[in-house]
């Protein structure tokens, strides 16, 4: 099936629809379209701005599929810049020679978090939620939320997002640098199309030169994105953590009606509960 559908609005300005499952999951699918996907896009000589968006109420990418073949993404071959395609992904879609946008209606976290923090520009309706939630299940960030955070929020708030695994909501998602602004979330359609139509107007020469400058000055290095990875190989999937992941299954993970509705903080509740009930004293 087909997770990207675009809709190619002007020459110049392009749609892109992510839908997968009910709460719209990231899994090696996901990974290997976007990859053509951004491929197209690089290619285009027309295309000046493409916005992303989502086709499923609550959900714009909830993070990646806890269930999805580890054994096929670890045979992945690399992209492009040499890094596994993951990743590689991520630091393609910064560098895209056109303007990216995204327009945030629902949930993002995890992967889909660091979906958005790859793009160039986010906006996000009032009823959007974002969240870093790895460390509730033992697992450091791997595509470059630590490096992308830190430059848009500052030391102390990418670590208050990261450390605390909690999920943002909108509000403060912009207070903090994490999105550019919040928009009433019957608006944000409108509000959207007409700020990527004022971009697809302009030259593309002019719009690429600010981007490759802009890029320049704020992007991480290479060798920063390469160590978020490496981190996240080390401590994903640990055996020590799996009876968490099943107590998050239990409580309706991956659902769009169960514990996704809010993850970050029902993750923190039941890291705290006593392992074998109240202590006796």
């Amino acid at each position: 099936m087909e997770q990207f559908r675009v809709t190619k609005v002007q020459p110049s300005y392009w749609w892109v629809t992510f839908g997968n499952g009910p709460v719209n999951l990231i899994d090696p699918d996901t990974v290997e379209q976007l990859a053509a996907l951004i491929t197209e896009i690089e290619n285009d000589p027309a295309l000046t701005v493409v916005v992303f968006r989502s086709e499923t109420p609550g959900y714009f990418m909830a993070h990646w599929d806890f269930l999805s073949d580890t054994h096929r993404v670890a045979a992945m071959p690399p992209g492009p810049t040499g890094f596994h395609p993951y990743l590689d992904n991520f630091v393609r879609l910064s560098r895209l020679p056109v303007a990216t946008i995204s327009e945030v209606r629902g949930r993002t976290r995890g992967a889909g978090s660091e979906f958005v923090l790859a793009t160039d520009i986010r906006f996000a309706s009032d009823q959007a939620v974002f969240g870093q939630f790895e460390i509730g299940v033992g697992a450091v960030p791997g595509g470059g939320a630590m490096a992308r955070l830190s430059r848009l929020a500052g030391r102390g708030r990418a670590l208050e997002i990261l450390l605390g695994g909690d999920d943002i909501p909108a509000a403060l998602a912009a207070e903090y640098g994490y999105v550019n602004r919040v928009v009433p979330d019957a608006d944000i359609e409108d509000f959207t199309d007409r700020f990527a139509r004022r971009i697809a107007a302009f030259d593309k020469v002019a719009v690429t030169g600010i981007k490759k400058l802009v890029d320049a000055a704020t992007l991480p290095p290479d060798a920063e994105l390469a160590e978020g990875l490496k981190s996240y190989f080390a401590t994903a999937g640990r055996p020590e953590h799996r009876p968490f992941v099943q107590l998050l299954f239990k409580n309706g993970l991956q659902q769009p009606d169960g514990i996704e509705r809010d993850l970050g903080s029902a993750i923190g509740d039941l890291r705290q509960q006593p392992a074998n009930g109240p202590s006796q004293g």
